[in-house]
């Protein structure tokens, strides 16, 4: 299941990644050194939306990804990151990008740690999908690419047994285990400890297919129901909600995947790197096979750089100085 692990890191994670990006750039002054007069536009907003994710989701590239492959490390996966964020006319700063992607990635291991079902992690990639969706609505050739995707999604992985899911789920919650960045929205929600860890909840409804807690059933050898027992479950749980739609349109139910930011939260949204995630990681011991997966998936994102076009702006996405490492505190 490692091998098929890839394309939900990639729908997932550049979902979170597209979310942080458009809450950001709908903040007044974003880029501080825009040619026009310091101002944002909201037509450069949606020209940058629009450019990321139709290359994102662009056939060649959507093909690389879906082949059958090892997943690498960190560092490779946040270089095709921003490679894909630099064909907008924006550019990010090297810190910038490494407190997204700590961001992103942290949103995605939350949507992991909370997720019910194994099954349950098609959800969160169909709901990250859906609002690509909504980004670029207004596209229709660029709407049909993530329709496309989705219904790739759709074709490899709705075939796959319970069983198949879960190890998908735990080769991403161990690709994600030493992350605990603390993210000041969590922390303020009460979904993260102090020390990065997430809160699993102890309230709330049960899975589709699955009881309350609380009951043992004791059977026959006809496996007729004899006697009854109760215990104390240790939480508030209630009985399941309807089963979200796992088609290419529908309810999907679940809020995991969803986008938690806006611009009513701008400045709100702060991540404190913990110490497992300083530094750059250890060199991998598949560096020459990461460069080869880098270059297929690289291969046709180009930078956008027209004769006469505008001048890429670069984009402070977070407010603290890159210099100041005693804070270490970011914003998105």
């Amino acid at each position: 299941m490692s091998m098929r692990t890839l394309p939900l890191v990639f729908i997932n994670m550049g979902g979170e990644m597209l979310y942080i990006l458009d809450q950001r750039l709908q903040a007044p002054n974003t880029a501080g050194d825009c040619p026009e007069k310091g101002v944002w536009s909201e037509q450069d907003r949606k020209r940058v939306m629009v450019t990321i994710i139709r290359t994102m989701f662009s056939k060649d590239f959507m093909d690389q990804l879906f082949k059958p492959q090892q997943l690498y490390s960190h560092r490779t996966l946040k270089t095709v990151l921003t490679r894909l964020a630099h064909t907008s006319i924006m550019r990010l700063s090297p810190t910038s990008m490494d407190r997204l992607y700590e961001l992103m990635a942290m949103a995605f291991k939350r949507q992991l740690v909370l997720c019910p079902r194994p099954r349950d992690l098609l959800l969160i990639s169909y709901n990250h999908l859906d609002s690509v969706r909504r980004f670029v609505e207004d596209t229709p050739n660029v709407l049909n690419q993530v329709d496309e995707t989705q219904r790739r999604v759709i074709e490899v992985y709705t075939t796959l047994s319970d069983a198949e899911l879960q190890l998908l789920r735990q080769t991403l919650l161990i690709f994600l285990q030493d992350m605990h960045i603390r993210v000041s929205f969590f922390l303020r929600d009460k979904v993260q400890n102090p020390n990065g860890r997430f809160v699993l909840p102890r309230s709330g409804p049960v899975p589709p297919g699955t009881e309350v807690p609380g009951m043992i059933r004791m059977l026959d050898s006809r496996g007729r129901e004899v006697k009854r027992a109760h215990f104390p479950s240790g939480g508030s749980y209630s009985s399941p909600e309807r089963e979200g739609s796992f088609s290419l349109h529908g309810d999907r139910v679940t809020r995991l995947g969803t986008n938690i930011y806006g611009v009513s939260q701008e400045g709100e949204t702060h991540a404190n790197r913990g110490s497992a995630a300083k530094g750059s990681p250890s060199p991998s011991p598949l560096a020459s096979e990461e460069l080869n997966l880098l270059a297929r998936l690289m291969g046709g994102l180009e930078v956008l750089q027209r004769p006469g076009s505008d001048p890429a702006y670069r984009v402070n996405l977070f407010t603290v100085d890159p210099g100041e490492e005693g804070e270490e505190e970011e914003e998105a």
